[in-house]
């Protein structure tokens, strides 16, 4: 993690910030500080200048600390954390301290404003901008998490038919378990028959059956990251309306990897699955964003919509995954994404299913 604390420490010098509080005590749980740190306890602080690091924590936590954050000074804080950072701002001439107001409940930043003697100022999500670029190390552990979670799927895919959604869901996640990964890198979603119009279908006892559609949404974790990928899969013969609109997804789906490149927007990427969609009449079906990125947080920066808030020049080593479907209210769905990494001249697939049409037996 030493490369991701010097760059937010000469972030931190560049917008004359003598120092800045990242907090993730029991209740927040912050990726930004295992981002800049390595710790995966559950609760501490990090306080850092330009010059100096230091993680605060509390007893259960201090070897833990020691081993993971080798580029932090370990402090023991006392309670309230905000005693311990007011010594050691004091102790070290910090008088201007960055936050992240949309991490911290307002009610432990006014302990601390009360305690602290700085001037604060918010870091408006310095950290996620830093973190959209990811390194070679970040890259291997979501390749990684991307072949667990891929060999998995593909293990558990040819038993489903006749077993309950929520079965399969749990045979998927203790096969990554069994391969290495750490976590699930979200929780998988399954939706099987009129369930796929659902984008968001949590595992139910429905039974999977033969001649239907059955959409499956999962990833893996490994060090932290996450990987992401959507399958469609047919159950047997399916309906001609279903086989048309997962023909669709497929085509702009490949329209929008063949966006993912350097230069291009994330706008760009979301317009190219959007209008081929569109064109083909099932653009009302289409609700929602075509990708996002993908890292320590499933859901990151860059973001392939029409917001013109959300649009990003992409570059090399950012991650975006591409995910067109189609929903239609009580007959199902189809959807299909892979999680992509841009390169110098292209985007490379990091996920590794097959997403030509697979019918099980």
């Amino acid at each position: 993690m030493r490369g991701s604390l010097e760059r937010f420490q000469k972030a931190l010098a560049e917008r004359q910030l003598s120092g800045a509080i990242i907090a993730a005590p029991e209740e927040l749980s912050s990726t930004n500080l295992r981002y800049l740190s390595g710790f995966t306890g559950s609760s501490a602080y990090l306080l850092i200048t330009p010059e100096r690091a230091w993680l605060l924590t509390d007893f259960r936590y201090l070897d833990q600390a020691a081993g993971e954050s080798p580029d932090f000074t370990v402090v023991r804080h006392e309670s309230p954390v905000a005693k311990t950072l007011a010594a050691l701002c004091q102790d070290n001439g910090i008088h201007t301290l960055g936050w992240e107001p949309d991490k911290v409940p307002y009610e432990m930043w006014e302990g601390w404003n009360g305690t602290v003697p700085v001037v604060w100022k918010p870091l408006e999500r310095l950290i996620e901008t830093l973190r959209i670029v990811k390194d070679s190390q970040e890259i291997h552990s979501m390749r990684e998490a991307a072949r667990i979670a891929g060999e998995s799927l593909m293990v558990v895919l040819p038993g489903m038919v006749g077993r309950q959604e929520i079965e399969v869901a749990l045979d998927l996640e203790m096969e990554m378990r069994r391969r290495g990964a750490e976590s699930l890198g979200f929780p998988t979603i399954i939706g099987a028959g009129e369930r796929g119009a659902l984008p968001h279908a949590h595992p139910t006892r429905r039974m999977i059956r033969k001649g239907e559609l059955v959409t499956i949404d999962f990833g893996a974790q490994v060090d932290g990251y996450k990987s992401d990928e959507t399958v469609t899969v047919g159950t047997g013969e399916v309906p001609a309306k279903l086989r048309e609109i997962w023909d669709i997804v497929a085509e702009a789906q490949r329209r929008g990897i063949a966006a993912v490149k350097p230069g291009n927007t994330s706008r760009d990427v979301d317009s190219a699955v959007r209008n081929y969609i569109q064109a083909k009449g099932f653009g009302e079906y289409f609700g929602h964003g075509t990708g996002h990125g993908v890292g320590l947080d499933i859901h990151e920066d860059p973001f392939a919509s029409q917001s013109p808030a959300q649009e990003r020049v992409l570059e090399e080593g950012m991650t975006i995954t591409v995910e067109p479907g189609i929903y239609i209210p009580g007959l199902g769905g189809a959807r299909l994404e892979d999680t992509l990494v841009v390169t110098r001249d292209g985007a490379e697939r990091l996920t590794i299913v097959p997403k030509h049409y697979q019918v099980l037996s």
